[in-house]
């Protein structure tokens, strides 16, 4: 006797393995992350926290889209030169690098699917990505500061 498995349900694990194998990072803590400007006044971040190295080696891959005021902020154990990359992701997007104490040493802009490294100027603990262009819409910049208070 044959079984056969409805439509339906073999739609349904279709569907999940396609929502695991793309949607793995959306499972990540989200924060509510502060950047104070050089003028004293702020921008809010939700941000997904990468902190584990998995789910800092697999960041915004495979992510066709990422809202505004959203983003991904890496989480280092230690400061260090920090080098990123665009490999599997489609969506453009700018990173900031910031020094343990909160200071955004650098943002550039990354372009889609690039295997260019994308190094930070100097010794840096987090790195935020956020849509391209978000920071220069916001009016963030070097030497505007992120509140570290979510450790």
């Amino acid at each position: 006797m044959k079984i056969k498995i409805p439509a339906l349900l073999l739609a349904f694990f279709f569907a999940s393995s396609v929502l695991f194998a793309f949607g793995k990072s959306s499972k990540l803590e989200k924060k509510d992350l502060t950047l104070i400007r050089s003028d004293g006044t702020s921008v809010s971040v939700i941000a997904e926290m990468a902190v584990k190295v998995e789910d800092r080696n697999y960041g915004f891959m495979n992510r066709k889209r990422i809202p505004d005021g959203t983003g991904m902020l890496f989480v280092f154990e230690n400061d260090q030169i920090l080098h990123f990359w665009m490999k599997n992701t489609p969506h453009p997007l700018s990173i900031a690098y910031i020094t343990s104490d909160g200071k955004i040493k650098d943002i550039f802009d990354m372009t889609p699917f690039s295997l260019s490294d994308v190094t930070s100027s100097g010794y840096v603990r987090y790195a935020l990505e956020v849509p391209q262009g978000w920071f220069q819409r916001e009016n963030v910049q070097p030497g505007d500061y992120l509140k570290i208070d979510f450790e």
